[in-house]
């Protein structure tokens, strides 16, 4: 059995694949970003909600990849982990790096 980035790297080859990965790689950036910062907090999604008023069940679908977060609710995350929110936009040809 290969491990997922065996698999990715063999689907990646598929160019149709690879637009519909490319197009969702902002969405997992966001995604991973919270995850990072909330652990970095040392924080549980608990935490995170008592000190943002931003429910748990919320923070659980942001960092499920089932609700796009406005940028003030990423500001109000941010805060609550006694964070900033940084966007930045990048060449289209610079890639993530997996």
């Amino acid at each position: 059995m290969t491990n997922f980035n065996d698999f990715l790297n063999e689907q990646m080859k598929d160019p149709a694949f690879k637009a519909e990965w490319e197009a969702l790689d902002p969405e997992f950036s966001v995604i991973e970003a919270i995850l990072k910062a909330r652990k970095e907090s040392g924080l549980t999604q608990k935490q995170l909600s008592e000190r943002t008023g931003i429910a748990q069940t919320d923070i659980s679908k942001l960092e499920r990849g089932n609700a796009n977060p406005s940028l003030r609710t990423l500001q109000r995350l941010a805060a609550g982990m006694g964070m900033r929110v940084k966007i930045e936009f990048v060449p289209e040809n610079v890639s993530a790096v997996l």
